[in-house]
């Protein structure tokens, strides 16, 4: 099985990595040179609107309108499900992206319509709206730019491989970067197995710091979700010789966690990684803590939610035992470029709404799609197999400090991403304003407060990754 063969390869690098003693730490993977350039997102490209090549001659099929140079792309998004109000902030960020893009001009006389559907996050919903946006005409969509959810994105990846349809999926499920399950599938930033590793190594060197030994308790819901997460947090116990005095992968299914929290309290763990969904962390973490458990606490990033978390009875609990995994740059973060511009479009386009850090991911996914654009454009080729063949060349894109460059070879080692980022979660920080308040010295806070960018643990440095860790659900 792959997760066997990624777990010798792991021990066998750590223990590489352990005899060269004095060698410098190995960089990641995924800054590999590249020549596709700048990715000239719409806030600061300084050739929206190039009056140059007029782009008359581009080839194009599906999604694409020649006569009025629009390019349509779809969003399959959760607007009314379980994480709506998580995507909800993803899709406004992304349609801010195509606003600022195309009132710049867009990109050599092109401009990019995003096309919203609503799946409620329901698997069938999902299909349907995938089977709308690949129709074969230009009532379709080029590619899609935001597909909610590991459930829905697994069932749509064969068809979307057949259809040369690229998906950006909003899960980071470790089955994407394969190219035999996800060939179309372009995920961005490291995957959730990946994120456990980094995660459960860093806790450990805190509990280390302490003077103690780390004792693990993994806890998990079933599903790639879950388990890619609770197979990440087995894979890094068992390279860095951690102890796993709990192993509750798939154990919080349901809406009883009774049986969780008392194995949990008496496991004497000092570490808790969790991959669970926010208001399943809020009733195991409230009633384990509550009970006495002691212990450093992180999990998957989509476990935690500042709203629910920071916002509620817990915060000052949250605060003491808590930190936060992420892949990104959160809200208003100094020092990075392309962020002053997310600010200030967001700010100006919807000061209704309030500040969040997963503006990020949406501005993301409007980058990468951007980047994917453009070359296409300056290719001639708007094709949907020649977005594929680009996506897959070895063009990488550059996220300006947002989060870790990003490309999609046909080659599972190279293309994850190897990096997450560690907040700590503090409630004293945490305010959350509506964006019409925001200014220079009222900038709010999700009381995310980054210690960590682009942490990569040292055995996930030195490994092979030969495939995901888990199978795809039947």
């Amino acid at each position: 099985m792959r997760r066997l063969k990624l777990l010798l390869a792991v021990l066998f690098a750590l223990s590489m990595f352990a005899a060269s003693c004095g060698d410098d730490e190995t960089d990641t993977a995924d800054d590999s040179s590249s020549d596709s350039g700048d990715s000239g997102d719409s806030g600061d490209s300084g050739d929206s609107g190039d009056s140059g090549d007029s782009g008359d001659d581009v080839v194009f099929d599906y999604g694409v309108d020649g006569d009025s140079k629009v390019i349509r792309v779809g969003l399959n998004a959760d607007l009314s499900g379980p994480f709506a109000s998580l995507v909800t902030e993803i899709v406004a960020a992304q349609e801010v992206y195509w606003e600022a893009f195309n009132e710049a001009g867009g990109y050599k006389g092109w401009t990019v319509e995003p096309v919203v559907i609503d799946s409620g996050y329901a698997t069938d919903v999902g299909i349907q709206n995938y089977q709308e946006f690949a129709q074969e005409s230009d009532e379709g969509v080029l590619m899609i730019t935001e597909n909610t959810g590991s459930p829905i994105t697994a069932a749509i990846a064969e068809d979307a491989a057949d259809d040369n349809m690229l998906v950006i999926p909003l899960s980071w499920a470790s089955l994407w970067p394969d190219p035999e399950f996800g060939a179309t599938i372009l995920e961005k930033q490291t995957t959730y197995c990946i994120e456990s590793m980094n995660g459960v190594s860093w806790l450990a060197e805190q509990v280390e710091a302490d003077g103690d030994t780390p004792k693990l308790a993994i806890i998990g819901r079933p599903g790639e979700y879950g388990e890619d997460g609770s197979a990440g947090a087995s894979l890094a116990a068992e390279a860095l010789g951690i102890e796993i005095v709990y192993d509750g992968t798939s154990a919080v299914a349901g809406d009883d966690r009774t049986a969780v929290v008392a194995e949990l309290v008496g496991s004497g763990a000092n570490i808790v990684w969790v991959t669970l969904t926010p208001g399943e962390l809020a009733d195991v973490f409230g009633n384990a803590v509550g009970q006495g458990l002691d212990a450093y606490w992180s999990g998957n990033s989509p476990s935690f939610n500042y709203l629910v978390h920071l916002g509620g009875d817990l915060a000052e609990q949250f605060d003491q035992y808590y930190w936060q995994s992420y892949y990104q740059a959160p809200w208003a973060t100094p020092g990075i470029e392309k962020m002053e511009t997310l600010v200030e479009e967001m700010t100006t386009r919807r000061p209704d709404l309030n500040i969040s850090d997963v503006y990020t991911t949406g501005w993301i996914e409007g980058i990468m799609t951007e980047t994917l654009i453009r070359a296409a454009i300056d290719g001639g080729d708007l094709t949907r197999a020649n977005m594929v063949a680009l996506a897959t060349s070895g063009l990488e894109v550059d996220f300006g400090g947002l989060s870790a460059p990003q490309s999609w070879p046909n080659d599972y080692n190279s293309a994850v991403v190897r990096s997450s980022w560690i907040y700590d979660v503090d409630a004293e920080a945490f305010n959350i304003i509506p964006m019409s308040e925001y200014s220079a010295d009222n900038t709010g806070s999700t009381g995310m407060i980054p210690v960590e960018q682009d942490y990569v643990a040292d055995f996930v440095a030195e490994a092979t990754f030969d495939g995901p860790c888990i199978e795809p659900a039947s």
